[in-house]
Order: C-alpha cells, then structure tokens, then sequence
C-alpha cells in the first residue's frame, strides 16, 4: 500500500516540501552559527525559485499552492526570526526588556508572514503581482544582512520590525521577470556557497540587490508575465 500523496503530488511539490525541511533545519542551525542558518534560508529560496520553474515545465498539482505556503512559512518567516532572536539573545539575553522586545517583534514577523501567506495564496495565485513585500524578500533581506556582516542586534531586529510592517501593507509588488529571478537565484547561491569570497562581495550584492527592489519595484519594476513565488 503506498502513502496518499505518492500519485498525487509532482516534482514541484517535492522541491517544495525540500524548501519546508530547510526551513527547519535553518533554525536548528541557528542554535549553533547564525551565519549557516542564514546560508540555509537562501538555499530555501533557490528551491521555493525552483519549484516555481519545475511547475510550468511539469505541470502543478492542486495541492502546490497550499504546499508552498505552508513551506514558506517555514523557511521565510519561522526560521528568520529565529535567527534574529538569537542574534538578540547573544547580545542582551532572552530575560531582558530588550530581548523580550526582540521575541516580540519576531513574533509579530512570523504572524505577519502567515497572513501575508495566506491572502497570497487565496487572491494573488495566478496574478503577476501580489501586495506587501514578499516573505522569500523578507527572508533573503534579513540573511543577507546576517552574511553580509550586518551584526548589530538594534538593527537587526528594528530591520524585522520593518519588513513585518512591509509585508501586510498595500503595496503592489510585481513578480520577477524569469531571467531576472536566475539572475537573483546565481547571486543567492554564490552567498551560500562562498559568503566569505572577495570580503563578503556575494552576500552585499545580494543586500543591495534585494534592498533595490524593496524600494524601487513597486513604482519602476512592471512587466506583463509572472512566475510562481
């Protein structure tokens, strides 16, 4: 006897689900160097790029959309805020006001993130747009930053803070064009796999990069066709 979702899910699917599990083992990983978490939430993001892809090439299946919510809440909104609390943690202490006001914020990240999820996938599936930013660029904001050096706690939790807010704003956000998705996707493997190269060039790119559509999509970044995100 097989298991339920052996015919029912695609090869889609399966990267998303790989996406969720990175997910978990980005916060795991926190526990020990928050840098090699932020790694793996880069990677989560290749993969949640990636299934996208295998979508329109093999065909989706009506559970990818729920599937790929679900894995983003892991992977973009769980697991970054983890690494923030524990960059907190590290500086002030989970016992502190400050570092009850870092769970706070974070709490609010992922709570925002699990909305912003939601509505997506009930209005925006489909469209080639969505409003409020992005979990994958909330995600990748905040581990770039970690890789790029960015370790202050104060601006590492005022920057979650941010990016909650952000994500449930009606702001509309058109969707990566294919070629420039593959284009973020090799800047975003090159942080993973060489964070450290050329004094850390890979991940500021990728911070600039990602701060340059944070700001500038909304008004100037529109184009007719989208991709799934």
């Amino acid at each position: 006897m097989q298991p339920r979702f052996v015919s029912r899910l695609g090869v889609a699917d399966a990267v998303t689900v790989a996406n969720a599990a990175l997910g978990f083992v980005a916060v795991v990983a926190a526990t020990v160097d928050p840098g090699l978490a932020a790694r793996l939430v880069l990677l989560a993001a290749i993969a949640d790029g990636l299934d996208g892809l295998l979508a329109r090439h093999y065909g989706g299946t009506p559970a990818g959309e729920h599937l790929d919510s679900l894995a983003d809440v892991a992977s973009f909104s769980v697991a970054p805020a983890f690494i923030v609390v524990v960059i907190a943690r590290e500086a002030w202490g989970i016992e502190s006001s400050l570092g009850g006001i870092a769970v706070a914020v974070t709490a609010l990240f992922v709570a925002a993130g699990v909305v912003r999820l939601g509505l997506y996938t009930a209005y925006d599936t489909g469209n080639d747009h969505t409003e409020g930013v992005p979990t994958t660029l909330a995600a990748t904001l905040l581990a770039a930053g970690v890789l790029a050096g960015v370790a202050d706690p104060q601006v590492v939790v005022a920057a979650a803070g941010v990016l909650t807010v952000l994500m449930v704003l009606p702001v509309t956000y058109p969707d990566l064009l294919p070629r420039d998705a593959l284009a973020m996707g090799a800047v975003q493997a090159a942080a993973v796999l060489a964070p450290t190269a050329y004094a850390g060039v890979f991940p500021k790119a990728l911070l600039a990069w990602a701060l340059a559509y944070l700001a500038l999509a909304p008004r100037f970044y529109w184009r007719p066709e989208g991709k799934r995100s």
